[in-house]
């Protein structure tokens, strides 16, 4: 398994009020599924994937990455984690705009002391992989929403992680780029086995998954296989 978790808690606190997000959550994912996490509004789901990359940390319960508990982790090993095994692709791209394609792609591996020549070269295949040759010098201002969403997912494989993490990845994207980016994640998940998770509130897009986790008020609520592995 790539990843387990078992009785997941996540409580906000406002005032003296508490607000459980996620309300005991159990799950194990084996290693090249392609996953996906599907509910309404304020059902948990981004919660549940920002725990699963290490951008947030559970109230109770452990999250446990390739038999290591990362919520015991210093935030330093986080980081460390995050960019060594985990890839983020987001909805609302978060390239930074004064940087070429190629620039942004390099973000996470000069955190990961590549050489310039080599991070370089690493950017340029990447963006060719995607379908984005011929645009490594351009900014996020100079592209469609669909090719920023190609570039972020370049910058989430820079550092050739063994899972990617997508929030609402076609969630600001029209209807045949949205079906563009999600070829791309089955074909990662394919050929390249990465382990896919992604939260999507259209169930048209799961239709490569090998699993769908319905989620409501806190909890996976139920579970739906589609391609056994």
């Amino acid at each position: 398994m790539v990843m387990v978790a078992n009785d997941l808690w996540k409580v906000y606190k406002l005032g003296e009020i508490e607000y459980p997000a996620l309300r005991g959550v159990s799950f194990k994912a084996k290693r090249g599924e392609y996953i996906a996490i599907v509910g309404p509004s304020g059902s948990g789901k981004s919660t549940l994937l920002n725990i699963m990359g290490a951008l947030d940390r559970p109230t109770r319960g452990t999250m446990m990455i390739d038999g290591l508990d990362i919520s015991t982790l210093s935030d330093n090993k986080l980081a460390e984690l995050r960019n060594r095994k985990l890839g983020f692709v987001f909805q609302t791209f978060n390239l930074l705009s004064y940087m070429s394609a190629a620039e942004n792609v390099e973000t996470p591996l000069i955190a990961a002391g590549v050489p310039l020549e080599l991070r370089r070269k690493r950017s340029f295949e990447l963006l060719e992989m995607v379908g984005l040759k011929g645009f490594e010098r351009n900014r996020p201002s100079m592209l469609s929403g669909g090719q920023q969403q190609r570039v972020a997912i370049a910058r989430a494989l820079a550092n050739d992680p063994q899972i990617i993490l997508a929030d609402e990845p076609t969630g600001n994207l029209d209807s045949k780029s949205s079906l563009e980016i999600i070829d791309i994640l089955r074909r990662l998940n394919t050929e390249k086995g990465v382990t896919v998770i992604m939260v999507t509130h259209n169930l048209e897009l799961t239709v490569y998954c090998d699993r769908i986790w319905y989620v409501r008020d806190g909890r996976i609520e139920r579970e739906e296989v589609l391609h056994a592995k």
